[in-house]
């Protein structure tokens, strides 16, 4: 009863302070749902980069898998009851990067940009939900398929001036008092000369370190905190695309059911999942990568919906994204009213699959090599045969100014908005690949487009409607009686 009465005035307070943070948003008994809403459980997944526009070509993509027919094929976070859309903007910016956006999610107050759960002068640190829930004896895991010093994960266990600083935030991160913390390495390539690295940090603190599928399969539920990272990724800081995993390769639902097993215990747990690299597939608009890590991010979100089932009464999942990526749209003007989602099936390696094993090798050993070289090599790696003779030049140019070192680039306009930054080669043919199929980019950085955020479970209602960002912590809060957002001094 004294719990029921906690939520319950924690939630009111939320609808006093926030005007129609509850009954604008879609719940039509909100005293019934502030009275029962309780979690124990509670799984908050982000999907990095992942608006509509992504889960939309995931779902029309699986569906041209199995059927001719135009329709799509729902992911499971689509099929939650509770749906909203939630705005995304930081402090300082219409457009926010993931640190302003994570800090919004985990602390419940805009930041600005590239500032780690701190207030927007970067001079007070900010309790994030994740550490509020390990104060009230929860157990907590931190999870993303990217490094875990990168800006979202971050954002639930640092507090820092920049995301850029990445040392001391995997500094903090050793020294976090969390349970469990598993997928990407931390960058040990920023240690400073003479420093120990966070790994060698952790290990002093007596931390349970992990790196392959065999001692991940061995951790039993203990007191002893663990970090299981993935170590033999071509890309050193993160989990492999999808497309270039090997069967032996450790996936991020296998993390998230080994978090479950590991955390669960009769305090309950917090649990933090990021789906990191739909956004670095799409800020090389790399549409193939970008949709086989939203399945492989919704596999993971499938390990806690089982978890759900065997206790409906007691867990909340919600799932959200921080912004969108690379400005995708469902269409493109060559190909008019029409989709080929079957042709992103042909693509069979990630763009940076294609920059390593292919582009390098071939720079190096063929330094008057032609394209013609090359057209094995894309076809195999992507599918593309009978290209026209647009796409052609496009391929041209794009090998010529890849063959070039990159000091010699050009950096003017028409450079970067051919390119972005990436092996020209690589992302013209993503490029022309994603347009075959009928899809397009505007952007190689975020945009300000809202995302959809679903939920599962106690306290669902509460997630439905159209709300801020900042919302999610507070509503998130509310449902696991942990109360409002707490600055912190340091």
């Amino acid at each position: 009863m004294k719990n029921r009465v906690v939520i319950l005035f924690t939630a009111l307070f939320i609808a006093l302070a926030v005007p129609g943070a509850l009954f604008a948003n879609g719940v039509e008994d909100a005293s019934d749902t502030m009275e029962t809403a309780q979690a124990k459980y509670v799984f908050l997944f982000i999907g990095d980069g992942m608006a509509l526009p992504q889960i939309s070509a995931t779902e029309a993509y699986l569906n041209y898998q199995n059927s001719s027919n135009a329709g799509v094929r729902l992911l499971a976070m689509s099929q939650f009851p509770a749906q909203g859309l939630t705005t995304t903007y930081s402090a300082d910016r219409f457009i926010t990067d993931s640190a302003a956006a994570a800090t919004a999610i985990a602390c419940g107050q805009k930041t600005n940009t590239g500032v780690i759960a701190m207030n927007s002068s970067a001079t007070v640190g900010l309790k994030t939900i994740a550490e509020m829930a390990k104060e009230a004896g929860m157990k907590v895991g931190i999870l993303s398929s990217v490094n875990l010093d990168h800006a979202t994960p971050a954002s639930f266990y640092a507090h820092f001036k920049t995301r850029n600083d990445y040392y001391e935030i995997s500094r903090q991160m050793a020294n976090s008092d969390f349970d469990y913390f598993a997928g990407g390495m931390v960058r040990l390539d920023k240690t400073p000369e003479g420093q120990k690295n966070a790994i060698d940090m952790m290990k002093d603190n007596g931390w349970e370190v992990t790196t392959t599928r065999s001692q991940l399969n061995t951790l039993q539920p203990s007191d002893k905190q663990v970090y299981a990272y993935y170590a033999t990724s071509f890309t050193r800081n993160s989990i492999d695309y999808t497309l270039d995993q090997e069967s032996d390769d450790i996936t991020l639902a296998e993390y998230t059911k080994k978090g479950i097993e590991l955390l669960d215990n009769p305090n309950g747990f917090f649990m933090m999942v990021e789906g990191g690299k739909i956004d670095w597939a799409c800020h090389a608009n790399d549409a193939g990568s970008s949709i086989g890590n939203t399945i492989a991010f919704d596999d993971a979100i499938k390990e806690a919906v089982a978890f759900y089932n065997r206790h409906p009464d007691e867990t909340l999942i919600v799932v959200t994204g921080d912004h969108e990526c690379g400005g995708l749209t469902l269409g493109f003007a060559g190909t008019q009213y029409d989709s080929a989602f079957a042709d992103i099936g042909k693509q069979n390696m990630s763009y940076e699959a294609f920059d390593n094993f292919v582009i390098k090798p071939f720079r190096a050993d063929n330094p008057n090599g032609s394209l013609a070289d090359l057209l094995p090599e894309i076809e195999k790696g992507f599918g593309l045969t009978n290209l026209s003779d647009y796409e052609m030049q496009l391929l041209e140019t794009a090998f010529e100014n890849t063959m070039l070192d990159k000091k010699e680039r050009a950096k003017d306009e028409a450079t970067y908005l051919n390119y972005g930054g990436y092996e020209p080669l690589s992302v013209t043919i993503t490029h022309i690949l994603n347009n075959r199929a009928g899809l397009a980019w505007t952007s190689y950085s975020h945009t300000a487009v809202p995302v959809p955020t679903f939920a599962m479970g106690a306290g669902q209602s509460l997630f439905n409607g159209y709300y801020d960002n900042t919302d999610i912590f507070k509503k998130t809060a509310a449902v696991m009686g942990l109360g409002q957002a707490v600055s912190m001094a340091r």
